[in-house]
C-alpha cells in the first residue's frame, strides 16, 4: 500500500513538474513577443506635488466663493417661503430689504451687526408693480435703449 501511494505521489510530481516547465517556457516566449515596457514616469519632486496640491484647493475655493456669489437658486435653499423682492443700499455696508414671507411682507434693515424689522406691510406690493430686476431683462432693456440712440 506504502508502495501504490509512494509512486502516485511520484508520478503527480512529475506531471506537476512538467506542466510547470511547459507554463514557463510559455511565459518566456510571450514576454520575448511583448512590446518595450513604457516610458517610466517623470520623477515627481515635493514641490511639484504641493503645488499641484495646492492649485487644486484654489480651484474649489475659488468655485464654492463662485457659487456663493451667484446665488444659484438650487444651492441656497429659495424654496422655503423667504423670498428677496427688491433691496436699496443705503450706506457701504447698510440696506433696506423688502422680503416676502409666505403671504406678508415685510421691511427690514440690514447692517454690518443688526438686523431690524422697520416694519410690516399691511398692504402688500404686487410683484407686477415692483420694476424687474433679473439679468436678462435689464439687459434687454439696455439693448433697446441703445439701439433707439
Amino acid at each position: 500500500m506504502k508502495r501504490i501511494i509512494g509512486q502516485i505521489i511520484t508520478v503527480l510530481s512529475l506531471l506537476f513538474f512538467t506542466l510547470s516547465c511547459f507554463a514557463q517556457t510559455a511565459v518566456e516566449k510571450t514576454i520575448e513577443k511583448a512590446p518595450p515596457p513604457l516610458r517610466q514616469a517623470p520623477d515627481l519632486n515635493i514641490a511639484t506635488t504641493l503645488a499641484s496640491l495646492l492649485l487644486v484647493i484654489a480651484i474649489i475655493v475659488f468655485l464654492a466663493w463662485l457659487l456663493k456669489r451667484m446665488r444659484v437658486a438650487g444651492i441656497s435653499g429659495n424654496d422655503s417661503g423667504l423670498k428677496v423682492i427688491t433691496q436699496l443700499a443705503v450706506g457701504q455696508r447698510e440696506r433696506v430689504v423688502l422680503l416676502q414671507v409666505g403671504e406678508e411682507q415685510m421691511l427690514v434693515g440690514i447692517t454690518q451687526h443688526n438686523i431690524s424689522l422697520l416694519s410690516k406691510l399691511d398692504k402688500p406690493l404686487n410683484m407686477d408693480e415692483s420694476p424687474s430686476r433679473d439679468f436678462a431683462s435689464q439687459l434687454s432693456k439696455l439693448m433697446k435703449n441703445n439701439v433707439k440712440k
